[in-house]
């Protein structure tokens, strides 16, 4: 019997093709969608009469078509530009190195504290945990009781956990995301404990769309 739970399953993206080494954030990369026995575990794995959603950007997009074609059939989804990945601004497309080289007093500034600080032009993971928190708020409220499949981003599940879990921004980062896995988290109506404590339990972090892996 359903406790009125409201049931986030969080997939990252398929893997990105040709950025090895460089850092693309916000930016529109291509992903490899060719892994058809992973698709065929996440349509399997995935609720169909969930509300689905994804980002902006293409590499979520084609994820969630990708499990589309491989057998579960949803309805269309909602895309979030809230729910894309961090934007490391005019960093963006280059190696770590070549953002050193560029302008090193910047880029140690950065590493200060990597964070909170923001990249030139860009957003730090604590801007990305307060927005992408406050996706998670508004559809747990709205589409409370249900099932919500969200198609995006290492740094979005990060955040998404960070928010729910109330961690520092430091120990969301710290959390391993790989591409095509499951995150799932649930919202329970009066918290946990008969009114008390965290509303949200977390169910698994970073499930391989295939079992043996």
């Amino acid at each position: 019997m359903s406790d009125g739970s409201t049931r986030w399953w969080l997939v990252r993206h398929a893997p990105v093709i040709g950025v090895e080494g460089k850092i693309y954030g916000a930016d529109d990369v291509p992903c490899d969608t060719s892994d058809e026995a992973s698709f065929k575990s996440l349509a399997a794995r995935l609720p169909a009469n969930a509300l689905w959603l994804t980002s902006h950007l293409s590499r979520a997009k084609l994820t969630a078509e990708a499990i589309r074609a491989a057998g579960l059939d949803y309805p269309t989804p909602e895309v979030i530009a809230d729910l894309g990945e961090q934007n490391f601004g005019h960093w963006q497309g280059r190696t770590w190195d070549e953002m050193r080289d560029v302008d090193p007093t910047t880029y140690e500034a950065f590493w200060s504290d990597p964070v909170r600080n923001r990249p030139p032009g860009g957003e730090s993971f604590a801007d990305q945990v307060t927005r992408v928190g406050r996706v998670i708020d508004t559809y747990t409220q709205r589409h409370s009781g249900r099932d919500i499949v969200a198609v995006s981003h290492g740094g979005t599940v990060r955040a998404a956990l960070s928010h729910v879990l109330g961690l520092v921004p430091e120990a969301g980062m710290a959390i391993s995301v790989q591409t095509l896995s499951i995150t799932r988290i649930e919202h329970v109506p009066g918290g946990l404990l008969r009114g008390k404590g965290n509303a949200w339990r977390v169910v698994h972090v970073n499930l391989p769309a295939k079992e043996n892996q």
